[in-house]
Formats: structure tokens, C-alpha cells, sequence
């Protein structure tokens, strides 16, 4: 994997429960928050609102209760000098660590790896007469690098890619696009890196001809094999039918 990349981890775990009553409502969640797999920086919170609004908070890092309203900053007083804040002191070692490694394993240890597609897209102005799209689909998790290459050196100018697109399905896609002037005898690629490879991914753009006379050649060489299928099936049922097989 490349050192370029740098994944950030940032992993909630929350429990809430919701307390409704004659058209009020009291929410209480509580939180793990992991930064990283060694727990350096992990954090407990627990959190009190009341119709929306948060009133209360304990955060393990603070250590103690915090106050947002006239009412929280009351509660807040009195729950500091009792064994309420001495048990939620606890709840980081008690709850949250013990836990980590279930939570690694089930989400982020997870990676899927990207599906990579390289074509050749109408250019939106009249400066360059050729533009290049390398797509990535379907990757987990987000983090990704696209990057292009001419002749094996990376490309900086008139490159545009979009950002990480959710699909709403946990998987991101991405797309990046070349604006260039054709060179005879220059190569071409698109190299993807992800956390889900052992090592960067290249593509290589083979101009020998245009994306839409391969399409037209794929087209046809379809239509010929079903033409010739549809031939053999109709010679067969012509003998059998001649000899009174059939």
C-alpha cells in the first residue's frame, strides 16, 4: 500500500434509549469513540436530552458531568459530588474497551476491493480533442487514490475527479477524467491505490482504436457466433427432419 494514503479511523458505538411521555420526550445516548486500534484517545459519553435538546453530558475525557441549561447545570453540580460520576468514570475501561476489538472486526477490518473501469469520454471544451474517465466502483472502505500516468510519470494538469460518492449501500465509487493531446507512441495509465490492495493497481489505455468502433466490433462478433448457433441448430433439424426422425 501506498505511504501517500493516510486512513483516519473514526468509530462510534452508540446506545440510546427514549423515554416518551404525554408529548415530551428524554433521550439518553451513550457512546464509544475509537481513533485508533491501540485505543490511544478512545472516549466514553453519555449524553441527556430532553426534547431535542441537550442538556447533560458525561465525557470520559472531561470526567465529570457537564451542564448545557439552567437545569443540566444543576444536575450536573450534584451528580459530580456523588458515586454517579465515580461509576461513569469507570465505563470506559468497563464497557467501551473490552468491546473494541468485536466492533474492528465486524466493521472496520472489512475491505472490498474496487471494480476499475478506463474509457474514453467527449471532452466538455474544444482544448484538448481527447479525455480519458477511470472509474472505480463498488471499493470499501472509502479512502482511495486515482491517479494518472504518462509514459510511467504522474499527471497533475488537466485532471478533475469527483470526490468518494456513497452508493448507499456502504460500498463508494469514484471517477477521475484526462483532458489530453495524443502523442504517437506515449502510454497512458490510470493507477489505483486502496487500502483492500496489496499493491497499486494500473490500467493501461490502449488507443489502437475508438472506444466505439471496439464496441461496434463486439457488437458484431456477438451477432456472428449467434448467427452461426442459429445455423447449426436450423442444419440439424433439416437433416433429421429429411431422414424421418423427426
Amino acid at each position: 500500500m501506498s505511504k501517500s494514503i493516510r486512513f483516519y479511523i473514526c468509530l462510534a458505538v452508540a446506545l440510546s434509549t427514549l423515554y416518551e411521555t404525554d408529548g415530551y420526550a428524554s433521550d439518553v445516548v451513550t457512546r464509544c469513540l475509537y481513533s485508533s486500534i491501540d485505543m490511544h484517545g478512545a472516549e466514553f459519553i453519555q449524553s441527556y436530552t430532553f426534547n431535542k435538546v441537550e442538556h447533560l453530558r458525561f465525557n470520559s475525557t472531561v470526567g465529570e458531568f457537564v451542564g448545557y441549561t439552567e437545569l443540566g447545570l444543576k444536575n450536573a453540580k450534584r451528580l459530580n459530588r456523588g458515586q454517579e460520576v465515580v461509576q461513569m468514570r469507570g465505563e470506559l475501561e468497563r464497557l467501551c474497551k473490552p468491546n473494541a476489538d468485536i466492533h474492528y472486526r465486524a466493521i472496520l477490518d472489512k475491505t472490498v476491493e474496487p471494480h476499475v473501469r478506463l474509457s474514453s469520454v467527449t471532452p466538455p471544451s474544444g482544448r484538448h480533442p481527447a479525455m480519458l474517465m477511470c472509474s472505480a466502483y463498488d471499493f470499501y472502505p472509502k479512502p482511495i487514490r486515482v491517479t494518472w500516468l504518462r509514459d510511467g510519470r504522474e499527471v497533475k494538469s488537466d485532471v478533475t475527479s469527483t470526490e468518494e460518492l456513497a452508493n448507499g449501500d456502504w460500498y463508494y465509487q469514484i471517477h477521475s477524467h484526462l483532458e489530453y493531446t495524443p502523442k504517437s507512441g506515449e502510454k497512458i495509465s490510470c493507477m489505483v491505490e486502496h487500502i483492500s490492495l496489496t499493491e497499486p493497481m494500473m490500467y493501461h489505455w490502449d488507443p489502437s482504436l475508438p472506444e466505439a468502433e471496439r464496441n461496434k466490433i463486439a457488437i458484431g462478433a456477438s451477432g456472428l457466433v449467434l448467427g452461426t448457433i442459429l445455423a447449426l441448430a436450423g442444419l440439424i433439424y433439416y437433416k433429421k427432419k429429411s431422414s424421418g426422425v423427426l
